[in-house]
Parts: C-alpha cells; structure tokens; sequence
C-alpha cells in the first residue's frame, strides 16, 4: 500500500521490474501509476475535483494536485479559479493568463483499503492494454510468414499455438484435412491475419492457405528466396493436391528443376510438411495456352482456344485425355482454374466440332429470319465474322461489301434493316421487361442488359435480392461431376457470353447493395 512511510524508491523498482517482465515502457508503467493514485484521490477529495498526480522519476516522491483553470469570474471552485486567487495561492502564478491551467498542492494521505484497490485495478488495466498493444505491434509485422510453435492445447476443432509471448488459432477449416495434431507438437503454419480486438490481440494461422505452400518454396529453395525464381500463382486442394506456377527471372535457370531439387529433395521437404500433398509445378508462360497445357498434365491437350476478353479457355482433347483433364471429382481442371485465374471449358475434339457448327447454324439462323435473307447469305456473313444483328447495324457499307457477293445496294439494306429490327426488339424488350413485372432496383443495376433482365424476368427472379441471392455458376453455367459423369449445367444468361469473372462482379455489386447494412 502506498502511503507517507512507504519507500518512495520502492515505486520506481517496481516500474522496472514490471517493464523488464512485460517488454513495455517503463514511462508507461509510471504513468498508469500516476493515473491510478489520481482516481484513488477522487475518492479522498471528492470526484468533482481535477486531480492531477506526478511522480518524480529520480526520488519517487508523488506529488497530488488539484488542477484549476485560471478565469475572470468564478463558477466552480472545483475546477475554476480567478487570477487574484491564485497569486495568493503561489506567488508563481502572477504570470498566468487567463485560460491557464494551474496546480493546487494537495496533502498526502494514507490510502485505505477502497482506494489502494481502485489504484491497483487502473493499474492492471492499463498494463494489461499496454502488454496488447505490445503484442499487437510486434506481430503485425510477422503477417504474410511463417510462425512456428507449440500446439497448447485443442479446442473444438481448433488448434491453439504458443508462440512463446503470445497464442495463435488454426481454425478448423485451416487445418489440413485429417492431419493428427496433439498438444505438445511443434507446429508450422502461415500467418494470414493479426487482429486488434477489445479482449486483445487476434493471430490467425492457417496450414490449409496456398501461401503456405508457397512460403515453404521460398525457404527450401534458395533461388526464390534470393528472387532468381518468382512464383506467379499457387493453387491447393489441402491435404491432396496443389500447383505452383513458377517463373525464372534468370533465364539460365530452370525454375521446375530448382523447385524440385536433387532427387526431388526440395519439393519432398515441402510435401512432408503438407502430409503428403501432391505438388504440381508449372514452368510459367506469358501465353495462357501453354500455361494451361503445362497445368492440365498429365492430359496431352491438342489445342487451346483463349478469349483474353472475357478470360475464357476452350481445352480441346481427345476422348482417353478427357478424364485425366478433369481429373478425381474434378480436382485437375479446378486447381488449373484457381491458378490461371481463367475459365476453363474442357471438351473433346467432337464435342468442340459440334459447338461450332451449333453456333454458326445458330448464327445463321437468326439472320435469315430476322433480316429476312437467303440462307447462303446468311452463312455468308457469319463465315465473314458477324456473330450479331447489332454487328451488321454497326457496320460500314465497305466493310459489308467485303463479303462475296454484297454490293452497295445490298449492304445498305442490310444496315437499315438491322437498324429497324434493333428498334423495334429494343421496344419489345421494354414492354417485355414491364409484362415480367420487374423492379426497378434490378432493371437499373449497372451491367445488366435488357436482353439479359428478360431472361431473368423469365426464370422469376424479379428483385435485386433475388439475383443477389444466386451463384455466378447459375449464371454462366458450366459442368459438374454427378456419380463419375460430367453433366453439363445450363446458366441463366450463358447465351449472353458472361465470363464468370463478370457474373462474380455483378453478383457481388447486388450483394454490397443489398447488404449494405
């Protein structure tokens, strides 16, 4: 208990020894004293009163002090005080102005058991907060490496690490599948997250991350770490398989072969420490077709079309590639899609053939009925590249009188009758998008054609809520493996050509309106 007889020196022992055990500031300690004699005080001198406390750094001695500011009129003498008063207070004070803070001598006084209590809790508090920020500060610049620790103890599926001057979670879904983890075992895992929060300091560790995978790379092969090698993307499926896409800024170096090591020790170190996950490594390329031919292994791909558009990748293989492609459940084509970060559409040569000839009698089509033409022209025009009315409309008469066949007349027609048939399909997609009964929150959401809102209108999905609620996959499409088969699903708007990059966009776009709050 602090009081007259205590020894002052005491207190400033005190301060050292708890900095020394907490790594904090000595300053810091003293001042929560400080703060701490100050609230017990209140409770001496009453709680309307500014009390201020000062320890001397050297002696230890305390100072109370209640604090006035010097003003013409009085109005509370607890916290006011005028300048002839305060002149009379301390001959020192002559010199203040008025606004000025002054220090009113208090007397000490022996603390009783209340006071020392409430002195101690501000204490504690104010250290406890330090020692987190402390935490805080020294780990937030250990994020995006690897921590190494002690696994404390389990709790619920969650893993806690001692790391020595603080703990760490791996939570369940960060943990490699089926990996045995006990309390006591030395554990390595990938520092994504440091949180500040009120009970303090967050650190969250994960062994399921792709940067995990790539972080041990960088500590088993030299040439990342001294940047000879960069890694351009990484993709895992935790506890199975995993691709590593790897390019070597120094091109008299074979990025695959330096990954791998002498008798693959480099990648076997690294797939230990993942338990036994398979590891893919792809020699990077600035052609994504070479690049996905590279993922796809041990598939033999014939040809690769690429939309560097709307990100989108036709692999064209034979039929016996087809299921090495795809890969178990669909593990292959999926870890290549993560790493390319492109759409990836696998068919088989036949199924590719069949696509194309859909499309262009579709195409076809379209222009004979609507512009009404003669079939060969309408071939005609699609061989020459236009896919649409709106591609016709846009056009020039010298561009259309490229095609075999068109002459100047001819090509006008074509425009104007492209012309009338966009009008009159634009008003007949109003008054449909009215008929449907949808709502002006989607009608007006950004991105949405009005094609696009009709077939929306069609499949009742009316509200902007509603579109929120979908998966970019309802949208584009795309294939699934049902009982070993590979099923082709239909997407809402697939006929409209959405990347599902696009979907992802304007899913999300809906999700942050409607969600806002």
């Amino acid at each position: 208990m602090l009081n007259r007889r205590s020894d002052k020196l005491e207190l400033l022992r005190i301060a050292e020894a708890v900095a020394l055990e907490k790594s904090i500031d000595k300053e810091l300690i003293i001042d929560s004293m400080e703060t701490g004699i100050a609230k017990a005080a209140k409770s001496k001198f009453g709680q309307e009163n500014e009390i201020k406390v000062l320890i001397d750094r050297e002696n230890g001695n305390i100072g109370i002090f209640r604090k006035l500011i010097v003003v013409e009129k009085t109005e509370n003498i607890n916290t006011e005080i005028n300048l002839q008063d305060a002149i009379i207070l301390n001959e020192a004070n002559k010199d203040k102005k008025i606004g000025d803070e002054i220090l009113q001598t208090l007397p000490s006084f022996d603390f009783g058991r209340i006071a020392a209590q409430t002195a101690k809790q501000v204490i504690s508090f104010n250290v406890r907060e330090a020692e987190r920020e402390r935490q805080y500060n020294d780990f937030i610049d250990k994020k995006d490496l690897i921590l190494s620790g002690i696994v404390k103890r389990l709790e619920f599926g969650n893993v806690i690490v001692d790391l020595a001057r603080a703990e760490a979670i791996i939570q369940k879904n960060e943990i490699i599948p089926r990996e045995n983890i006990k309390a006591g075992d030395r554990i390595k895992a990938y520092c994504y997250d440091v949180r500040r929060e009120p009970r303090g300091q967050q650190i969250f560790l994960s062994r399921a991350h792709p940067k995990f995978m790539e972080k041990l790379f960088v500590q088993e092969v030299p040439e990342i770490y001294d940047g000879l090698i960069e890694i351009k993307s990484s993709a895992r499926d935790p506890g199975s398989r995993a691709k590593i896409c790897v390019k070597a800024v120094d091109t008299s170096l074979d990025p695959v072969g330096a990954c791998v090591g002498m008798r693959g020790s480099r990648v076997q170190a690294v797939v230990n420490e993942l338990q036994g996950e398979k590891i893919d490594i792809v020699n990077w390329s600035e052609d994504p077709a070479i690049v996905v031919s590279n993922a796809l292994s041990p598939a033999e791909v014939q040809r690769v079309n690429v939309d560097s558009v709307a990100r989108k990748l036709d692999v064209i293989l034979t039929e016996e590639n087809l299921s090495k492609a795809i890969g178990r459940r669909g593990q292959n084509v999926r870890l290549a899609t993560k790493l390319l970060n492109y759409e990836i559409n696998i068919m088989t040569d036949a199924e590719d053939s069949e696509r194309r000839q859909l499309e262009f009698k579709e195409k076809t089509e379209n222009f004979v009925k609507n512009l009404e033409l003669d079939e060969t022209l309408g071939q005609l025009l699609v061989a020459e590249g236009f896919s649409s009315i709106t591609d016709i409309k846009d056009s020039t008469i010298e561009k259309l009188m490229k095609t075999e066949g068109i002459e100047e007349e001819t090509a006008k027609a074509l425009i104007e009758r492209a012309k009338d048939f966009y009008q009159k399909d634009q008003e007949d997609i109003t008054k449909r998008i009215k008929d449907l009964g949808l709502q002006d929150d989607l009608i007006n959401h950004k991105g949405l054609t009005p094609g696009m809102l009709v077939t929306l209108g069609e499949q009742k999905i009316l509200k902007l809520e509603d579109f929120a609620d979908l998966a970019s996959d309802e949208l584009t499409g795309g294939y699934d493996i049902v009982k070993g088969e590979r099923i082709k699903i239909q997407g809402y708007l697939e006929d409209f050509a959405l990347s599902k990059t696009e979907a992802d966009e304007l899913i999300m776009s809906a999700r942050n309106i409607i969600y806002k709050d």
